[in-house]
This record gives structure tokens, sequence and C-alpha cells, in this order.
């Protein structure tokens, strides 16, 4: 055989060495990039696991999971209690659940959770807002300490950067109930009387559709609290308020109210009041 055939040869059995061998990894690799999907998946699969204190069903991927527990560490000194997605608004009611004299309550969502996780901007805009809320909570805790009527105080994690603050008091008298009743009935009417002619005349104005639409992504913004700040739940009246110092406001206007209800009127302070003691 001449020298060119045999380095021919030569070339042809070291290419399919070569073949040969890179078709046997490709199995090994497939394999290895089945594992790293499998693992990513794992990640951010979302499961119900236990993560103390929840209103709904809230479900965390493993990421954000050991994030919560981090947070919670982090701020132990407050009661953390995880919200599900469709329990955002109804979370105040259940406020009182959780209401502790001596920790406060944080209702965060479990969305921002997991974006927490996933963006340290964000993460840090939010613990901000948290710490802020700690240390305005703990002032209102100092200048109502003699109050004995409060369960608890909270805040709730909103979107939009914001926080909405709450106080869980115990249930007042019947007749301070009708009232406030009464007062967000008829705050409710006035709102609605407001709203119908703001209606009429932005249906003049063309130009004031488009502020219309401003006011309501201003609104969509602010605090899930009900409109009158005022929550009459099961054995709780819960207050609540956009700041710290609306909610000390609030708290002093329900304990005046609470007050005058016990204040007797004077026909009742006349009733065995006028004794003769001269016989």
């Amino acid at each position: 055989m001449s020298l060119i055939s045999q380095a021919t040869a030569a070339y042809a059995n070291s290419a399919a060495y070569t073949n040969n061998a890179l078709a046997a990894k490709k199995p090994e690799e497939s394999g290895a990039s089945g594992a790293a999907s499998a693992v990513s998946e794992t990640k951010t699969a979302k499961s119900t696991g236990n993560y103390g204190k929840t209103i709904g069903k809230p479900e965390l991927s493993e990421k954000a999971a050991a994030y919560y527990e981090d947070l919670k560490k982090k701020f132990g000194d407050m009661d953390f209690v995880l919200v599900s997605r469709d329990m955002k608004e109804a979370a105040k009611q259940q406020a009182g659940t959780f209401a502790n004299p001596n920790r406060m309550v944080v209702l965060i969502d479990e969305d921002k959770i997991e974006k927490m996780a996933e963006d340290e901007s964000f993460r840090n805009q939010y613990e901000g807002i948290i710490s802020q809320a700690k240390s305005g909570l703990s002032r209102l805790k100092t200048q109502t300490a003699n109050n004995s009527n409060v369960k608890g105080y909270g805040m709730q994690v909103n979107d939009g950067g914001t926080a909405s603050f709450f106080a869980v008091l115990k249930d007042s008298s019947k007749a301070q109930k009708a009232r406030i009743e009464k007062k967000a009935a008829e705050k409710k009417e006035a709102e609605k009387a407001a709203e119908k002619k703001e209606a009429a005349k932005k249906a003049e104005e063309k130009a004031a559709e488009k502020a219309e639409e401003k006011a309501q992504g201003a609104e969509a913004a602010q605090p899930d609290w009900d409109e009158t700040g005022i929550t009459l739940n099961e054995g709780d009246v819960i207050l609540s308020a956009s700041s710290v110092d609306e909610l000390l406001k609030k708290i002093e206007a329900y304990e005046f109210d609470r007050r005058a209800d016990s204040v007797m009127t004077e026909e009742e302070k006349a009733i065995g009041g006028n004794i003769d003691f001269r016989g």
C-alpha cells in the first residue's frame, strides 16, 4: 500500500473514532441538561407549605419560601401573616384573629414575597416600608400604652409601595356600634351623591374624562381598607388608616365616643340624687 493510501485510511479511522466519541457523549450531555432543567423547574414551581400564620392558601416557590423564612427572622419581633392572592382584600377582616398586644402584625401577600425573592431593588423597597412601619407602630404603641381596649396593632403591605395601618380594639357598646354604622352609611351616601354630581359635570366636559381616568388610577393604588376606615368584626372593632398619625386620631375619636356612651344624662344623674337627709 502506498504512503498516500495509508494516510487516507488513517484519517478515515480517526474521523470515525471522533464521531463515535461525540455520539457517545450526547446522551450524557442531554441527561445533564435535563437534570438542570428539572432543578430549575423545582425552584420555580409553587406549592402550599408550612408558612406559619396564613390567610387563604398561599403558595410559594422554593426560592420565595426560603426568602420568606429569612424575612421573618430579620423582623423577628413582628408577627408575619402570609396572604393568598385571592384574599388580599378580605385579609383585614381577619386581622382581629392575629391581634397580639406584644407583637405587631404584618399582612403580606404571596405575590410580593415572590417578587421580593427575585428582585433586589423591589426587596429593598418593601423591606424599607416594613422597617419604617415598625418604627411608626412602636411609637403608636407607646402613645396608647394606657389604653386597655387596644388588643393589637399591625400593618398591611399594599401595592404601589404603600402600607396600611390598623388597630384592633375590644368590642364597643351597641349604641356606639349603631352610631358607627350610621356614620359610615351617611358617609357612603354623601360620597355617592358627590360621585353622581361629578359624573354629570364630567359628561359635559370631554377633557375631564382623562382626569377621571387618572383619578381612578390613583384610587386603585390606595390601600385596600374600607372607605370609612372602620370594620365591625365579630367581637372586635378594627380601625384602619393610611398613616400612623391618622390611626392615632381614629383611636382617640373612638375612645371619646366610647366614654360618651358611658356618661349619664342629667335625668339619669337626678335619679336617687335628691335625697333629703334633714328627716
